[in-house]
């Protein structure tokens, strides 16, 4: 069975008692499935939503469930765990976010409307956090990688952490092989294992480049934080940052994030393609 991706959360509606409603999607990978339900606030619970992942599943449950709203995590894990189908956080819900910003065109059309501009798709984000000192290795830079080079280089590397989503891998994106990949390679020194370490508990998703001043490269990690990498004031580095972001808007987003102990090459200790959010 696919995995299913899923939200719950209240939209620009209301029922004839006033209350707000709560709407539950459900949908795969390419929307051949689709399940639509809806419930008064007063009936937003995990009861409610067990109920509803049951009814949807029918004779075959899905291998797994992917959130990407913070608000609704806890709930839809309940209601999981209780129909026996393991709840996972990931961003990476992009039918599910197609298809909420195509229903945000349609709440306007329906009885209860409240006339609240709202994106569906959209989290509220906290405010970037600093890296932990202890954390952060020798050196940093931004590189370059052909996209057909991505998998030879990494996929069979042995090393601690390696992250590269069958939906990340250039060729099923569609990117020929000499299209440069972009990213950020750090040198950890002593530090590296640990900077993994908490990287691959973070759960990256991207690095983005804001300007100033000062210039900064940030972390966007989990369902919704975000950590400040490293900031910059340096005219040279920040023309690498802008063709970073160049390279990756190229690159339908793809870029990634390397972890070594130094420069020579000889040692990995994380690999993370990124994007797609």
């Amino acid at each position: 069975m696919p995995i299913w991706q899923a939200d719950f959360y209240r939209r620009p509606l209301k029922d004839e008692t006033g209350q707000p409603l709560w709407e539950l999607l459900l949908c795969d990978e390419t929307r051949d499935f689709e399940f639509v339900a809806t419930c008064p606030q007063s009936r937003a619970n995990a009861d409610w939503l067990a109920g509803q992942l049951r009814q949807a599943a029918g004779d075959g449950k899905p291998d797994g469930i992917w959130v990407f709203r913070p608000q609704c995590l806890s709930l839809l894990e309940v209601a999981g765990e209780r129909s026996g189908i393991a709840v996972e956080a990931t961003r990476r819900t992009p039918a599910l976010k197609r298809w909420l910003r195509e229903r945000a065109d349609i709440y306007p059309q329906m009885a209860g409307y409240t006339g609240e501009a709202t994106d569906p798709a959209a989290i509220e984000k906290p405010p970037p956090t600093p890296l932990p000192e202890d954390l952060w290795g020798d050196r940093w830079r931004f590189a370059t990688l052909p996209a057909g080079e991505i998998e030879e280089v990494f996929g069979d590397r042995p090393m601690p952490f390696l992250e590269m989503p069958p939906s990340l891998i250039p060729l099923n994106l569609g990117l020929a092989s000499t299209v440069p990949i972009s990213g950020v390679v750090i040198d950890g020194g002593r530090q590296s294992m640990q900077l993994a370490t908490w990287l691959a508990e973070a759960k990256p998703v991207g690095l983005n480049y804001v300007p100033g001043p000062p210039d900064g490269l940030i972390l966007e990690a989990g369902l919704c934080d975000r950590w400040v990498v490293a900031t910059f004031e340096d005219e040279e580095v920040a023309a690498a940052a802008r063709m970073f972001e160049t390279r990756k808007q190229l690159a339908k987003g793809l870029h990634f994030l390397l972890v070594r102990p130094d420069d020579s090459g000889m040692t990995y200790t994380g690999f993370w393609l990124l994007g797609g959010e």
